[in-house]
């Protein structure tokens, strides 16, 4: 029951007084808003993030071709330096071999279930009478549809002997097909697409199309446009290249792909002993999606951090108030005491009036906090992801302000003695 009548005496006085209240509750407000909306743009992003590079393939591991780093270099003038890189740019002859691939299958036959190779060609417009549409053109090896989820709709991927002998095929999405030919997929298999690639022109006649879905990692980036696909093969004689710098490969589902990465990174490593600028790495998607977590993870704690100070701002304006708030009811305080009220309940009193002042901005804060981050989100093409955990921890912080905060003009309430209140002018 006393409980009761302090929260009805504490809201009582936030009525009488709602412009003030208000104005010292806008410190937590604008903290609380602020923590829980870096925290929900915070969770978006990394889950959108997350999500899109294990869609890539959890179980695949990168390759890649990397400049060499020294472990010191001493100049003629006998200076030293650290760990450096140098400037040779990659050749080809640095690049990752399809011996050296075919070795690794060999090596790892039941560890590895397909090798993904992509090779980017350049980007272009399509254009069929009044409609234009952009599109990527890159050059894709068979095994880059089992590391890569694509759903087909119609048609089918390429064939082994397309695959091999280059063929100006490709695998087009389902928006190029809408916005272009704007006819049922199945009959827009067989037509062509004409594109300028740099200085040659090019055509490629559809032989799949897959579902095209938003990537909101991609818009994140601000790309735009659809995917085509066309034989690595088709893009390496268009491009003058043979070898690769970057490669991803499928481990098996009983395989560890960490450890895979080790032994693979060792193997490939042999064949880089006595090239002096350029050696290779291998990690797995799993531990970049970790890694990449664990980042976004310690970036939102530390501005949630900052953007905390706020929270410590509005504590000091709220027991700037209630100090003020003691004063100007001195007389009230005297009055309690006479009819008995103890030390206790005048402390009881003002703390919980604190605490709801300090709840009711928390609760303001989580209402703007969320509406702001889940809008950011949105913005950002990221799927709204709001922190509960945030929501609640910053609801119970709020109350530990008033409390914190609101204990010592309450205890110098409690403190007063009855016949000075009682005179007090």
């Amino acid at each position: 029951m006393m409980g009761m009548e302090n929260i009805r005496m504490a809201l009582s006085s936030l009525k009488a007084n709602r412009s003030r209240a208000l104005l010292t509750m806008l410190g937590i407000i604008i903290g609380i808003a602020a923590v829980i909306a870096i925290m929900t743009v915070g969770d978006s992003v990394t889950g959108t993030v997350a999500s899109s590079m294990q869609s890539m393939g959890v179980n695949n591991v990168n390759v890649m071709v990397q400049a060499r780093e020294y472990e010191e270099e001493k100049r003629e003038d006998g200076i030293v330096f650290g760990a450096v890189e140098h400037n040779r740019q990659l050749e080809e002859r640095d690049c990752i071999t399809n011996d050296m691939i075919t070795a690794l299958l060999q090596e790892f036959p039941s560890q590895i279930e397909a090798v993904s190779i992509s090779e980017s060609v350049g980007k272009s417009e399509v254009k069929k009478g009044h409609s234009t549409a952009s599109i990527t053109v890159t050059g894709v090896s068979q095994g880059y549809f089992t590391a890569n989820e694509k759903t087909l709709l119609a048609g089918r991927l390429f064939s082994g002997d397309e695959a091999s002998s280059g063929r100006d095929v490709t695998v087009v999405g389902s928006e190029l097909i809408d916005d272009i030919f704007d006819i049922p997929y199945e009959e827009a298999i067989g037509q062509t697409i004409a594109c300028q690639l740099g200085d040659q022109k090019a055509e490629y006649t559809i032989v799949g199309i897959y579902e095209q879905v938003d990537d909101p990692t991609a818009m994140m980036m601000g790309v735009s446009g659809t995917e085509c696909y066309i034989p690595l093969t088709t893009a390496q004689a268009f491009n003058h290249s043979e070898n690769y710098q970057t490669i991803a490969i499928v481990s098996s589902t009983e395989t560890d792909p960490d450890e895979l990465a080790g032994r693979i990174e060792n193997y490939l490593g042999g064949y880089y002993r006595s090239n002096r600028y350029f050696d290779v790495a291998a990690f797995s998607m799993a531990s970049m999606v970790s890694v990449m977590s664990d980042m976004m993870d310690t970036i939102v704690t530390a501005i949630s951090v900052i953007a905390g100070i706020a929270l410590l701002v509005g504590g000091i304006g709220v027991m700037n108030i209630m100090l003020v708030s003691v004063t100007e009811r001195t007389r009230e305080i005297g009055t309690r005491k006479a009819l008995g009220a103890t030390n206790e309940s005048i402390r009881m009193q003002f703390i919980v009036e604190a605490m709801i002042m300090c709840l009711l901005g928390g609760v303001i804060g989580v209402i703007v906090g969320v509406a702001g981050g889940l809008l950011a989100s949105h913005l950002m093409g990221a799927v709204a992801v709001p922190s509960v955990s945030g929501i609640i921890v910053s609801l119970v912080f709020s109350l530990a302000i008033g409390v914190f905060f609101g204990y010592y003009p309450a205890n110098k309430a409690a403190k007063m003695d009855p016949i000075d209140a009682l005179r007090y002018e």
